[in-house]
Parts: structure tokens; sequence; C-alpha cells
């Protein structure tokens, strides 16, 4: 039963795991089966995003945050995630919108000091 809902949560949580270990590709590897027969799963799509990121693929790394970001606008998380991605991208004026809007949605102190708030940006 490859394909079961057992499967896909026994691969989320090995991807969880696998990321955790610092092998992003991995976690990519079974969260693509897992999207691919869940692609409305927010969690599973945001972990990818992550993945990618931490993988240094920041262009699947920007599409996943976005997409997350398209279905659930209050995420500070993915805010700001989306925003390091930019940053590391070299697209700093994306990434302080993102900086800012997270932490306009969660006064995280690692938010609030990425926004810079007191700078004339």
């Amino acid at each position: 039963m490859p394909d079961s809902p057992e499967t896909h949560v026994i691969d989320y949580r090995a991807a969880e795991q696998l990321l955790a270990a610092r092998d992003p590709r991995g976690a990519v590897k079974l969260l693509d089966s897992v999207i691919a027969a869940h692609p409305e799963n927010t969690a599973a799509r945001l972990l990818r995003a992550r993945a990618f990121f931490a993988a240094a693929q920041l262009r699947p790394a920007e599409l996943e945050f976005e997409l997350v970001l398209e279905r659930e606008p209050d995420n500070a998380f993915a805010h700001f995630a989306l925003a390091r991605t930019y940053e590391r991208a070299g697209r700093p004026e994306h990434a302080t919108k993102h900086f800012r809007l997270a932490a306009a949605l969660d006064p995280n102190p690692e938010y609030l000091k990425a926004a810079r708030f007191d700078s004339d940006d």
C-alpha cells in the first residue's frame, strides 16, 4: 500500500526527521509523493519549502513559500522564511516587506529584529 494515507503521514514525519538531521534533499524526495497525493496540504508544502531553502534551492523554496502564503496570508513564519529566501537570493527589497509582515503578525523577537522598523527603509 504505497499510496495509503498512513504512508503519507509516515513520509511526512520521516521528512521532518531528515530535515532535522540536515538531509533536506532526502526530505524533499519524501515530500514530493505526499504533495502529489495531497496538493492541498499546506503543512507538507511549508516543510518542503523549508527543505528547499536548506538545500539552497532558492527558487523552488520561494515558490512554495508563496503558495503557502496564498493559502495562509497570516502565516508569520512563512512570511519570515520567504523574507530569508529573498535575502539569501540577493533581493533585499522583497525581503524587507515580508520581514515586516512577519513582525506585524507575530511579535517574535527574531521577526522584530529582522524587520528593522527603526531603519529608514
